[in-house]
């Protein structure tokens, strides 16, 4: 785990977590996306502090390992549930995905599930995303778009948090070792 972190992103900015597998950087992006508390280890937090608290100004969006799309249905199908939930459409063809709609997700490659979760985050509408490994399974050609959605969504005024232990470009971003914040 990690130390006390105070952490304030300003729109269009990019911060990027890094460090090695186990440290906490899914952890923290739960904790950022509010589906996990900050806990503290009492000898070091006086317990007046309490748990923390995260705000964000505007929606979020978070890309995990978890594609959150039911592996039985045709892949139009598996994103048109949650289309539906965010009034939107998703673009397959946009993701390279177009010939794969009818496709069950369980037959559908780690790239197609990463480039299929994309998809879903473009289409939400969020204001901000936070990227958990966007870069896990992805050839060439969708590292290209994963960085360029990235870039796109930080010129529209998102702000875009990445862990990641993978090289991606994001230019004039924060970088946060967690290493570097050890109890």
């Amino acid at each position: 785990m990690f130390g006390s972190l105070d952490l304030w992103v300003e729109k269009g900015d990019a911060l990027h977590l890094v460090g090695p597998n186990g440290i906490g950087k899914s952890s923290l992006l739960q904790i950022l996306a509010g589906l996990r508390r900050p806990s503290f280890a009492a000898e070091l937090v006086p317990a007046s502090k309490g748990h923390g608290r995260v705000e964000w100004l505007g929606t979020i969006g978070l890309l995990d390992e978890r594609p959150a799309l039911e592996p039985d249905m045709p892949l139009a199908k598996a994103l048109d549930f949650w289309a539906r939930l965010d009034d939107s459409t998703p673009d397959l063809a946009a993701v390279g995905l177009a010939d794969l709609d009818d496709v069950p997700v369980r037959y559908l490659s780690t790239g197609q599930k990463k480039r299929a979760a994309l998809a879903r985050l473009l289409s939400q509408g969020a204001d901000h995303w936070l990227l958990d490994e966007p870069l896990n399974g992805l050839d060439k050609n969708g590292v290209a778009l994963v960085e360029k959605s990235i870039a796109e969504k930080r010129a529209a005024g998102g702000a875009v948090i990445v862990a990641s232990h993978q090289p991606i470009d994001l230019p004039d971003c924060l970088t946060i070792d967690l290493r570097e914040h050890p109890w």
